[in-house]
C-alpha cells in the first residue's frame, strides 16, 4: 500500500516504477551518493572516510579483516591505505604476534580528519532527507537497516532484528 503523504514528483516515472521499492531504493542512493561526493569535494574521499570510520571502530586491525569488515577489495583498501599513510591519517605496521601481517592504526590526525568528514556526510544526509521529519529519518535508517541486515552475508545480526541498531 503507497503512503499516503508521497507525492509524485512534476515528472513522475511510471506509475510501475514510482511504487517499485528497488528502483526508488536506486533512485534516491544516485542523489545520496552525489550529495556526499559534492560535500567531499574531491574523488577517492568516499573510500577514505570508510576506512577511518572503520579503523576508528574497529582498530588496531590487520588489513585483511579490515578488507572483510568493510566489504571493500583488498587492493582498493591497499591504494586507499597508501593515500592515508602518505597523509599521516593511518599507521600500518607489522603485528607483534605475526609478522607477515600489518596491523593498522587510526592516527589523531586520521581522528581530526574522520571529525571533519562526519560533519559533511551529516550535512549531505541532513540534505537528502530534509523533506522528512526526524522521527521519519530514525525510521528509514532502521528499516533499511533491516533490509540491509536480511540480505547480507549470514542474515541478520542479533542487534539489526531487535531494532537497537
Amino acid at each position: 500500500m503507497a503512503d499516503q503523504h508521497a507525492t509524485e514528483p512534476v515528472h513522475a516515472p511510471s506509475r510501475r516504477l514510482w511504487v517499485l521499492p528497488s528502483w526508488l531504493l536506486n533512485q534516491v542512493a544516485s542523489r545520496a551518493n552525489r550529495l556526499v561526493a559534492d560535500s567531499f569535494g574531491r574523488p577517492g574521499v568516499r573510500m577514505h572516510y570508510a576506512v577511518l570510520a572503520g579503523l576508528a571502530e574497529f582498530g588496531p586491525i590487520s588489513q585483511a579483516e579490515l578488507s572483510r569488515r568493510l566489504g571493500v577489495d583488498r587492493s582498493d583498501l591497499v591504494a586507499a591505505l597508501n593515500e592515508l599513510e602518505r597523509e599521516e591519517f593511518v599507521l600500518r605496521a607489522p603485528d607483534d604476534r605475526d609478522r607477515r601481517r600489518n596491523v593498522l592504526r587510526i592516527t589523531s590526525a586520521g581522528q581530526a580528519e574522520l571529525h571533519s568528514l562526519d560533519a559533511r556526510v551529516q550535512a549531505a544526509a541532513a540534505a537528502l532527507l530534509a523533506p522528512l521529519a526526524p522521527g521519519e529519518r530514525e525510521q528509514l535508517v532502521s528499516l533499511l537497516q533491516r533490509v540491509l541486515a536480511h540480505h547480507s552475508e549470514g542474515g541478520p545480526r542479533e542487534d539489526a532484528r531487535s531494532g537497537d541498531g
